[in-house]
């Protein structure tokens, strides 16, 4: 059954619950301004009164499946002479304040619950979406900078309570500045970082068994060869301020920074994606990110193995995305019974609505009838081994899941002896 589709099934399954509880190490590949649920990101932006909303036209009955709203800050007055988006006299794309739209919005539309679930479907993927068309999704909410700390807030505390301790996540730092206080784009990289890294330390100080969290500097690829360079010069200079929190640079040059690199997203076969396979290789990626098509080039698997080169793979991302069919179909046992390694991660979870890890553990479970609890502990312990911390952090972690695997499995049985 696709993902969700069938996620409210899943949800009720004792095995789910079971997978909920089991300790799963740590998450390799994640894209933090796509990790905090809908609900809750609602729940934050409507307490700033900054935060705007538009739409192409004033919504009804008849096409409010099919708009596509916009959001941003917005500090000056917005003028608005109609302030509810369901009003016939609403004038195309213009801003009006989140919290009053949704006060407005039409009564026979739902009210503000109505606009409630209007607005989280156009901030997730739903069935519809991912399996018949194709849907665009609202980030500009968690480049405003006074939302900023508060998202990776939730973000560390939805992750550590599904039982990940460590985390890796990419930040795409394409943007030049995010979105002030003042509603201008004045907020540079550094900040963007020295908050990351308050909120964490805070939330260590808090929760002892959470090891922390670290950046992977991310860019989009379709840049120039200037703009590239720009971007890797600012990731060194960031990586020189916090020597601790920067990992990894996920795109193609030559620097002494850890690559970790996006490559083999695609079905294709000698497409730019799979051909990228080889140049992350040969570029010396430490861990891939997907590495779907990798099954497609035995010699790039028996260098991965042989090499330590883990694929960070994301299940419902994959068929979600239209990668695979359905988890039976999706390449990941020729991966694991050649010896690659694997870390398995969620990616987009706001999106794809598979907070956490537990979703995507269970989905690999079901689909086999030959994984068991051994593979899923053997992939959650190597998501630490093949972490980018230091060689004593790691053992520590290691140990630290380890001891609460034990723990684990003593329960798991102990639970189920009659």
């Amino acid at each position: 059954m696709e993902f969700l589709t069938g996620k409210s099934i899943i949800q009720k399954t004792k095995l789910f619950r079971i997978i909920s509880k089991m300790p799963k190490g740590a998450l390799l590949h994640t894209h933090l301004d796509l990790t905090v649920g809908a609900r809750t990101l609602l729940d934050i932006a409507l307490r700033h009164p900054a935060i705007h909303i538009s739409a192409p036209e004033w919504i009804t009955s008849a096409n409010m499946a099919f708009i596509q709203p916009n959001l941003r800050p917005i500090t000056t007055n917005s003028n608005a002479s109609v302030t509810s988006l369901t009003d016939p006299a609403y004038h195309p794309d213009a801003w009006v304040p989140l919290a009053t739209a949704r006060e407005r919005f039409d009564a026979p539309l739902g009210g503000p619950d109505g606009f409630d679930r209007w607005l989280i479907s156009k901030m997730s993927i739903n069935p519809s979406d991912a399996y018949i068309t194709h849907n665009n999704n609202i980030r500009n909410l968690v480049y405003y900078f006074p939302i900023w700390g508060e998202y990776i807030r939730h973000f560390l505390q939805q992750t550590f309570e599904d039982g990940i301790f460590y985390v890796e996540a990419r930040i795409n730092f394409s943007p030049r500045f995010m979105i002030g206080a003042d509603g201008e784009e004045n907020v540079p990289h550094v900040d963007w970082l020295r908050t990351f890294n308050l909120v964490v330390d805070q939330f260590k100080k808090e929760h002892p068994d959470f090891f922390g969290a670290k950046i992977i500097y991310s860019v989009v690829r379709d840049c120039d060869g200037d703009l590239l360079r720009g971007h890797l010069e600012d990731c060194i200079r960031m990586k020189q301020t916090f020597p601790e929190l920067i990992v990894g640079f996920d795109l193609e040059m030559n620097v002494d920074i850890p690559f970790i690199f996006h490559a083999g997203e695609t079905c294709g076969d000698g497409t730019r994606a799979d051909e990228n396979l080889y140049n992350a290789i040969l570029l010396g990626t430490r861990r891939i990110g997907h590495g779907f098509s990798l099954v497609k080039h035995p010699e790039l698997m028996h260098i991965c193995r042989e090499k330590g080169i883990a694929l960070e793979i994301c299940p419902i991302s994959n068929e979600i995305l239209r990668l695979t069919a359905s988890m039976p179909m999706h390449p990941l046992p020729i991966l694991l019974n050649q010896g690659v390694p694997v870390a398995l991660s969620s990616d987009d979870p706001a999106m794809f609505q598979n907070m956490g890890l537990s979703f995507d553990f269970y989905q690999v479970l079901v689909a086999s009838e030959v994984t068991g609890l051994l593979m899923l502990g053997h992939l959650a312990r190597d998501s630490i081994v093949h972490s980018m911390l230091g060689e004593s952090e790691k053992g520590r972690l290691v140990e630290f899941w380890e001891t609460r695997w034990e723990g684990f499995i003593k329960e798991l049985v102990a639970s189920n002896r009659n």
